[in-house]
């Protein structure tokens, strides 16, 4: 990681090093040499620096923008790497011969090299207010072209809006970036009503940073997120999927969690869960959750898959349990019963954040799992074992079970039958005691009909 404080030492009299510039005026941009920053060219995508040097070449203006050289600075390994120039989208798409055209509300290109796609933007301006904000304050229409001071002053958060000049290495900063990464400090541009206004989903990322990048909220972006939390429920449920994988997937989801909790935003998003785990004195549901969100952390760590499906699994498990267990009390029997609270539930949820379909059938799966690993007899147990989704069924038995709900012996048989060997295997579902769950029950005698004696 570099040193932060020795770039804004070396900076610090400078006229336009203002860690608060004042986002109506115009004012010159800190402009950060090579040699004063480590920024270099190697860590740097080759597809990015094709891009960068193709727009250059064919005489357009090109930089890195956003995360990526917050991320650079910063010392950590960017995700993906994102361009902005003056070139309008088409002029992009005719420089570059693998590139697509995209987007409604603000085009965009789309570069491909190999498996890597460099996403290209046209700076943008602010919107009209007149014709493109509606009565709540939301953009609605962004299809602006403007200028590069336009496009940093437009941007969500200082440490987002740095740019790197491919003309001549430096970095350019209009709007206090810098000041504000060596502050640890995640800002928003401009006024912070107006900016969550525009889009709310601005708080969520601005929770994610936090989460992912271990920086502290600025005091007036974190004062305001629990007075506008609620404008979440105008944002359409498609793109909070895309924003809770992204809170969840990233490999930070146990603070991210407490996060969105502290700040009043989970709810917003998971109201059926978050209502539980308000009310319920049982630590059971959030330990089951704590423990997932852990577990998630460590696959991303470790670079093994993670599947949605068995995150919603966890998000949504507690709400399901509780209608399942209210269904069984109606005499409804008891895979019937889990069905319906998973149909109930997830109906619910979905208004609030589009699950795909992909995703809810899986998770289902994995719900329904819980009621067959209970019935290990006969041939079931080795049927079980060839089930696609078995591996991820039982895993949230043991999810359950370290959780603190009653299955341990359950968890432990699987985990045991498993791995071992065919006798042994067969020696194990022969030996199941009666009364244990799964055991075989007797089959009930048929009473026989009588038959009335001829006179």
């Amino acid at each position: 990681m570099i040193s932060l404080n020795k770039i804004f030492n070396r900076l610090r009299k400078r006229k336009s090093q203002s860690s608060r510039p004042d986002v109506t005026k115009t004012s010159e941009p800190l402009v950060i040499s090579r040699p004063d920053h480590t920024i270099s060219r190697k860590q740097i995508s080759s597809a990015a620096l094709k891009v960068l040097y193709g727009l250059k070449d064919a005489g357009y203006d090109a930089y890195l923008v956003g995360g990526c050289v917050r991320d650079l600075l910063l010392g950590h390994e960017p995700k993906d790497f994102d361009v902005t120039t003056n070139a309008s989208p088409e002029q992009v798409h005719k420089v570059f011969r693998r590139s697509q055209l995209i987007g409604r509300r603000f085009k965009l290109v789309h570069v491909r090299y190999g498996r890597e796609i460099i996403e290209v933007a046209t700076f943008r301006a602010p919107p009209e207010i007149d014709q493109h904000v509606d009565g709540q304050g939301r953009i609605m229409q962004d299809n602006v072209f403007g200028t590069l001071e336009q496009d940093a002053w437009r941007r969500d958060f200082t440490v987002n809006a740095l740019y790197y000049n491919i003309r001549d290495f430096s970095i350019i900063d209009y709007t206090g970036g810098i000041a504000d990464l060596e502050a640890g400090k995640i800002r928003l541009i401009g006024d912070v009503e107006t900016r969550y206004r525009e889009d709310p989903v601005r708080i969520l990322r601005a929770i994610r940073f936090v989460g992912k990048l271990g920086l502290r909220l600025d005091e007036q972006t974190e004062k305001l997120i629990p007075q506008y939390a609620n404008l979440l429920a105008d944002i359409p449920a498609a793109r909070l999927f895309d924003e809770v994988l992204k809170l969840y997937l990233s490999g930070n989801a146990a603070v991210t969690h407490e996060l969105l909790a502290h700040y009043g935003v989970f709810e917003h998003l998971f109201p059926q869960t978050a209502e539980i785990l308000h009310t319920e004195k049982d630590h059971y549901p959030r330990t089951l959750l704590t423990k997932a969100l852990e577990n998630t952390d460590k696959r991303i760590d470790e670079g093994k898959p993670v599947t949605p499906a068995f995150l919603f699994a966890a998000l949504l498990w507690e709400p399901v349990r509780q209608r399942w267990q209210e269904n069984i009390a109606s005499n409804i029997p008891i895979i019937p019963a889990l069905q319906r609270a998973a149909m109930e539930v997830i109906s619910e949820q979905v208004r609030r954040v589009a699950v795909p379909k992909r995703f809810t059938l899986v998770t289902k799966d994995i719900w329904t799992l819980q009621i067959r690993l209970e019935q290990r007899f006969g041939k079931k147990a080795f049927r079980l074992l060839t089930h696609p989704k078995f591996r991820a069924g039982y895993d949230f038995l043991l999810l359950r079970a370290e959780s603190g709900e009653p299955l341990t012996e359950l968890a432990d048989w699987w985990t045991t039958f498993q791995f071992a060997d065919e006798p042994e295997q067969l020696k194990m579902v022969k030996n199941i005691a009666p009364g244990t769950a799964g055991a075989k029950r007797k089959p009930r005698r048929r009473k026989k009909k009588s038959v009335a004696k001829s006179e």
